[in-house]
Order: structure tokens, then C-alpha cells, then sequence
């Protein structure tokens, strides 16, 4: 089953847009790709992507920039993750994450989600329903900075 880009990013990434602080964000999306060379070296590519299908990886990129006078401070960034994709990672940050549409927050390793039984299991990557970068420092003015995070198309 293919999937359009448009369609399944639409719900994802807002487009450009400024908060009530002025810190600009600038969303982009590739998808990961393993190229192997003749000397079976690999190298990971990230391209443009056209059509996903199920099981490509997709690199989520957040450019952000203090375009504001003033420092930033107590800046949240939340990232609804779409239908379509199953969070895998987010590099070397530790995002908050929501299993639930963004009711409770916590790192993974600590949410559980109901089962129907009405026991509780540990939440898994494929539960995550948000991401949210809270940040702890003011970003001071004309800063930049870059978070990621990855998925699977389902």
C-alpha cells in the first residue's frame, strides 16, 4: 500500500509558523535511505521524499530561530505524530511523549497504556500519539537550534 506524502504530513508539520514569543519553526521530512557502494560500504542517505510505503524510515527535522528581541523562555514544541507512522526514536534528546492524544505526558520507559481488560502494559514506540520538547534554558534572541525525530511508516 502506498501512501501519499502530502496527505499523511498534513496532520504532522504545521508548515512555517511563528509562537506568541517569536520563535520561528521550519519543518522538514526525508526519508532515510542505505545506499551501498561497490566496496560494500554503506552510507545513509536522506532523500526528498515523493511516495513513502510501509517500513521506510522517515527523518522529522524542527529548525527553530529566536527571531525575536528577547530571549524565549519556558519554550514547548508538540509534534502530533500521524496515523501513518510509528515513532522509532529521537536521537540523542529525550522528548516527553503522549499514548494517549496528548492527555499525559512522561518519557516512554515511564507511560503505560489501559488494556481492554482493564490491566496496564508498559508503552511501546508504536503507542506514541505526540512528541513535545519542553525546554529548560531561554533561547536567547537570534538563536538557532535543530531537534529530530524518527519514524516507520506503518
Amino acid at each position: 500500500m502506498r501512501f501519499a506524502l502530502a496527505l499523511m504530513l498534513a496532520a504532522v508539520l504545521p508548515g512555517q509558523a511563528i509562537a506568541a514569543n517569536q520563535v520561528a519553526l521550519d519543518n522538514s521530512v526525508f526519508v532515510e535511505r542505505v545506499q551501498t557502494d561497490a566496496a560494500g560500504k554503506q552510507r545513509i542517505l536522506l532523500e526528498e521524499p515523493k511516495v513513502v510505503v510501509p517500513g521506510d524510515r522517515l527523518v522529522f527535522v524542527l529548525n527553530y530561530r529566536n527571531a525575536g528581541a528577547q530571549a524565549a523562555d519556558k519554550f514547548v514544541i508538540t509534534n502530533p505524530l500521524p496515523a501513518a507512522v510509528r515513532f522509532a526514536d529521537a536521537g540523542d534528546t529525550r522528548p516527553f511523549v503522549s499514548v494517549d492524544g496528548g492527555k499525559q505526558w512522561g518519557l516512554l520507559a515511564d507511560l503505560t497504556v489501559a488494556m481492554a481488560d482493564g490491566t496496564r502494559r508498559a508503552a511501546q514506540p508504536a503507542d506514541v500519539t505526540h512528541i513535545r520538547w519542553a525546554f529548560q534554558k531561554p533561547i536567547p534572541a537570534g538563536a538557532t537550534g535543530k531537534l529530530m525525530f524518527r519514524g516507520v511508516v506503518k
